[in-house]
C-alpha cells in the first residue's frame, strides 16, 4: 500500500505543528504588535497629505464637493412660493416681436418704469446695462441721418433725448435700482467710481475690512451718465435709488451656484503715486432690496478670516461665505413669476398681480443670451437667479456652510468639521483594520459612512446647511482599502512562502486549509456528514506481470493522474493511494454543501477518463509489442458520518477518515464486479441523487455487517434518467426485486427475461446472470418463511 500523500516529513511537520500552538494564543498580541507597522505609516503620511492638500482645496475637489450640493438640490429643490413677492418682467421673444427688436427706445423703457410704478410696485430692478446712449433720440437722428432740410433737422435737434426722459422717470420714481457689470477693460479702470451703498463694519481696529476679501475687478460696464446721475440726490448719494451689480461669476464647471454679495472695483494708481481707491457695490438683489426697505446702507461685516454676513436690516442679515459670496438655495424655475414687457406696456397686467412686488426686468429670449445654468435648471433666464436670491434673502432660505449651536455664539464650521471627521476617520481606519481585522472594520466603516451620509442629508433638509460627506467618507475608504490591501498582500506572501513550503508534503486543499488557519493542525478530528470514494482496477495482478517495477510504476502513475484531477476539481480530497485503489472524499478540510452530487459526478467523468486512457495505453502496447489488457475500474460510493482529522502523534500525523462509513464505501467497491456494475453507491448517496440515472441493485449484508444494506448502481446524469428505455428498464428491475424478495419465482424469471432485453444496452447483463443463478438455487432449495431478501456478501 502505498503512503498517503497528507504524510509530512516529521522535522518540517513539527515545525508547523508549533506554529499553529503558537496562533492560538498570539493572534490578538501578534495583531496589536503589527498596529504600527511600515504599511501604517504608509497610511499615516498619506492621511496627512490628502488633509494638506484638502486645505490648498484644489479645483477638482472644489467641483466634487459642489457636486454633491447640487445632487442635494436637485433631490429636493426649494419649493416655489405660492405668492412670491418677486415678479419678472419679461423682454421674451414675443414682445420683441410686438414691440420690435432690441435695444427699444429709452422713452419705452421709460414708458414700462411708469406702468410698473402706477400698479404700486415695491421697487424695479434694471438686469441691463445702458451703455450707450439711445440712437432713437431726435438730436443722434438728426445728426445721423442725410437729406434731412434745415427745418426738420432744427426741429429733431430740439427735441428731448430719449435717455432724459428715462433718467427723469428713474428721478421722480426715487425706487429703480440700475445695473452695471464687470469689464475687463483697463481703460474703464480710470473712470471716476460711482457712490457705494455698502458700509463696511469689522469688529476691531486691526481687522481687515471686507474689501479684502471679496471678488475685484479693475474695470466696469457701466451706464451713460445721464442715467446714473438720476439715482443720485443731490448730496451725491444713492437715495433715489440703487446701483446693483449683475455679473453672477458661474464655478468653473458653468454652473452659477454662489452670487458675490458684492464687488470691489479697483481704479487704477493715479499719478501722483496715491494707491488704487477700491469701492464695494452690491449685487443687484442686495441693492433692490435695500431699495425696496428704503434703507441708505448695506453693512457688510467681516473679521480676519473673512467676511462673515451682511445686514440689510436689523432682521434681514444674510450669511455669506469668507469671500462674501451668497449660496441660494435653488427651486425650479417659477414660470408663474413671469410677466410678458408687452402686457406691462399696454398695461393688461392686474393690479394684484403687482402691488407690492419687487419688480425685475430682464430678457428669456434666447438671442439676448442672458442663460444661465444652476443646480436645478440647466438653462434659465440670469434674470431668475436674482429673482431666487431675493426670495432666498426674504424667506431665510439661503444656504450656508456653518450651522449655529443654541446658547453659543461661535457657529461650527462645517468645513472644519470636514476635516477632523476625515482625521478621525482616517485614524481610526488605522487602528482597527489591523487590530480587528477587514471584516468587522467594514461594519464599523459602513455605520461611519451611513452616518456621515444621513448627518449631512439631515443638515440640508433641516437646517440649509452643506456638510461635504463625500471627502471624509472617501478618505476612510482610500485607507480602508490601503490597509486592508496591504495585509492582503503581506498574508498572500506568506502563504506562499507556506505553500511552497509544504506543497510536496500535504494534499492541495490540506495545505490551503492550513495555511488559512495554523490551528488545524493539532491533534484530534470532526464528526462530519461526508461522501467517501473507493476506486480499485480489476484484474490488476494480471496486468501487473506484463510489467517490471519501473514500468508499473509508470503504469500507475498515467492511471491515478486523470482520475486524480477529476476528483480535485470537484472539490474532492484525495485520501490515500494504495497501490492501485484510490481513496477519496468530500466535505473536508473544505465544506461541500452538495458533496453526494459532487462526488456521484466525479465517479461518471472517472469512467470517462479511461476511454481516453486505454486508447493511449493501447497504442503503446502496440508499439512495443505486447498485448494490451483495458484497464478497468470499479468504484464505491458511500455518505453517512464520519470522524475527519489528523490522526497520529505530535511527531507524524495523517489527515484521514474513520468511520463505519468509510469501511461501507470500501466493501460496497469490492461488489462492482460482483453485479457487474462500474460504480456502485450506498442507500444515503442515493437519497441524495434523487434525479440521476440509480437503478437498486440489492439488500445485501456486507462483509464484517449484522444488517441488511440496499445498494445501487449509479448508471448516468439526470439527462439519462429521464430517457424512457431507461425509465422502462428500471420499472422491470423493481417489479423483478419485489417479485424476487416475495419469493415469487416464475413471475421473478419473467421479468428477468425481459431484464434481459432492456439491460443489454446497459451492459447489465452480468446484473441478470446473477439473479438467475440465485433464483434457480432457491427454487431447488427456498431460503424459508422468515426470509427479509437480505442477501449475506462473502466477499470483499
Amino acid at each position: 500500500m502505498a503512503t498517503t500523500t497528507t504524510v509530512n516529513k516529521p522535522g518540517i511537520l513539527s515545525r508547523l505543528f508549533r506554529r499553529g500552538e503558537r496562533a492560538r494564543g498570539s493572534g490578538r498580541v501578534s495583531r496589536f504588535r503589527h498596529a504600527f507597522n511600515n504599511e501604517r505609516l504608509i497610511a499615516l503620511a498619506i492621511l496627512i497629505g490628502i488633509v494638506a492638500i484638502r486645505l490648498q482645496d484644489p479645483l477638482p475637489l472644489e467641483i466634487l464637493r459642489l457636486k454633491v450640493f447640487d445632487y442635494y438640490q436637485q433631490l429636493k429643490p426649494r419649493e416655489i412660493p405660492k405668492n412670491s413677492p418677486i415678479v419678472i418682467i419679461d423682454l421674451d421673444d414675443t414682445s420683441l416681436s410686438e414691440v420690435g427688436q432690441w435695444p427699444w427706445p429709452r422713452t419705452t423703457v421709460a414708458l414700462m418704469v411708469r406702468r410698473l410704478f402706477e400698479k404700486g410696485v415695491a421697487a424695479v430692478g434694471l438686469d441691463i446695462v445702458f451703455a450707450e446712449s439711445d440712437r432713437m433720440s431726435g438730436g443722434l437722428v438728426a445728426k445721423s441721418m442725410p437729406g434731412l432740410d434745415d427745418a426738420t433737422r432744427n426741429q429733431l435737434s430740439k427735441m428731448r433725448s430719449n435717455d432724459d426722459v428715462l433718467a427723469e422717470m428713474i428721478r421722480l420714481t426715487k425706487r429703480v435700482v440700475i445695473g452695471q457689470g464687470m469689464a475687463r477693460s483697463p481703460e474703464m479702470q480710470s473712470i471716476k467710481p460711482m457712490p457705494s451703498s455698502v458700509f463696511q463694519r469689522t469688529p476691531g481696529f486691526d481687522i481687515r475690512k471686507p474689501e479684502t476679501f471679496v471678488p475685484k475687478t479693475f474695470g466696469l460696464i457701466r451706464n451713460i451718465p445721464e442715467l446714473e446721475k438720476a439715482v443720485l440726490d443731490k448730496n451725491g448719494g444713492l437715495r433715489n435709488g440703487g446701483l446693483g451689480m449683475l455679473s453672477l461669476l458661474p464655478e468653473p464647471d458653468g454652473i452659477v451656484r454662489r452670487v458675490p454679495a458684492f464687488m470691489n472695483f479697483v481704479t487704477a494708481p493715479t499719478k501722483e503715486g496715491k494707491p488704487p481707491r477700491q469701492t464695494l457695490y452690491a449685487a443687484l438683489s442686495l441693492e433692490m432690496l435695500r431699495v425696496a426697505f428704503g434703507r441708505p446702507m448695506i453693512a457688510a461685516w467681516s473679521d480676519r478670516f473673512g467676511i462673515t454676513r451682511v445686514d440689510l436690516t436689523s432682521a434681514l442679515r444674510v450669511t455669506t461665505d469668507t469671500t462674501g459670496r451668497m449660496w441660494p438655495y435653488f427651486s425650479r424655475s417659477d414660470k408663474s413669476k413671469y410677466i410678458s414687457a408687452k402686457d406691462v406696456l399696454s398695461g393688461k397686467v392686474p393690479l394684484a398681480k403687482l402691488r407690492g412686488k419687487l419688480a425685475l426686468v430682464g430678457t428669456s429670449a434666447l438671442g439676448l443670451l442672458d442663460i444661465k445654468t444652476i443646480p436645478t435648471e440647466r438653462f434659465i433666464p440670469g434674470v431668475e437667479v436674482h429673482a431666487q436670491l431675493m426670495e432666498n434673502i426674504l424667506n431665510k432660505t439661503y444656504l450656508n456652510r456653518r450651522i449655529a449651536i443654541e446658547g453659543s455664539n461661535f457657529p461650527i464650521d462645517l468645513n472644519t468639521a470636514e476635516f477632523l471627521l476625515a482625521l478621525i476617520g482616517g485614524l481610526m481606519m488605522i487602528v482597527l483594520v489591523p487590530w480587528i481585522g477587514a471584516r468587522w472594520t467594514l461594519l464599523a466603516f459602513v455605520i461611519i459612512a451611513g452616518g456621515t451620509v444621513a448627518t449631512s442629508w439631515a443638515l440640508f433638509t433641516q437646517q440649509l446647511a452643506l456638510f461635504d460627506p463625500v471627502f471624509p467618507v472617501g478618505i476612510i475608504f482610500l485607507l480602508y482599502v490601503l490597509l486592508t490591501y496591504t495585509n492582503y498582500a503581506r498574508e498572500e506572501r506568506q502563504q506562499r512562502e507556506t505553500r511552497g513550503a509544504f506543497a510536496k508534503y500535504m494534499s492541495p486543499a490540506m495545505v490551503a486549509k492550513v495555511v488559512e488557519d495554523p490551528t488545524l493542525l493539532t491533534l484530534g478530528g470532526d464528526k462530519r456528514n461526508m461522501t467517501l470514494l473507493f476506486c480499485d482496477v480489476r484484474g490488476f495482478t494480471g496486468i501487473s506481470e506484463q510489467f517490471g517495477a519501473e514500468g508499473l510504476t509508470v503504469l500507475i502513475n498515467k492511471l491515478l493522474t486523470p482520475l486524480t484531477n477529476v476528483i480535485l476539481a470537484s472539490e474532492g480530497t484525495v485520501d490515500k493511494y494504495m497501490g492501485d485503489c484510490i481513496m477519496a472524499f468530500w466535505n473536508a478540510p473544505l465544506d461541500v454543501p452538495d458533496h453526494p452530487r459532487n462526488a456521484c459526478y466525479a465517479a461518471l467523468d472517472m469512467m470517462k477518463a479511461m476511454g481516453p486512457l486505454n486508447d493511449t495505453l493501447e497504442a503503446e502496447a502496440i508499439e512495443e509489442g505486447r498485448t494490451h489488457i483495458p484497464l478497468k475500474v470499479g468504484i464505491g460510493l458511500n455518505s453517512g458520518d464520519a470522524v475527519v482529522g489528523n490522526m497520529g502523534t505530535a511527531q507524524r500525523m495523517d489527515y484521514s477518515v474513520l468511520g463505519d462509513t468509510v469501511n461501507t464505501a470500501a466493501r460496497l467497491e469490492g461488489q462492482s464486479k460482483t453485479y457487474g456494475v462500474d460504480i456502485v453507491i450506498g442507500p444515503q448517496t442515493a437519497e441524495r441523487v434523487p434525479d440521476m440515472a440509480v437503478i437498486e441493485l440489492d439488500l445485501i449484508q456486507v462483509k464484517g455487517k449484522t444488517v441488511g444494506l440496499n445498494i445501487y448502481a449509479l448508471m448516468g446524469d439526470p439527462k439519462l434518467a429521464q430517457d424512457p428505455d431507461f425509465l422502462a428498464y428500471k420499472s422491470v428491475l423493481d417489479r423483478m426485486l419485489a417479485a424476487y424478495r416475495g419469493q415469487k419465482w416464475d413471475q421473478a424469471k419473467v421479468l428477468l427475461a425481459e431484464c434481459y432485453v432492456k439491460g443489454e444496452r446497459y451492459n447489465l447483463t452480468e446484473l441478470a446472470d446473477l439473479y438467475a443463478a440465485r433464483i434457480k438455487a432457491y427454487e431447488a432449495e427456498p431460503p424459508g418463511a422468515d426470509w427479509n431478501g437480505v442477501f449475506i456478501a462473502t466477499s470483499k
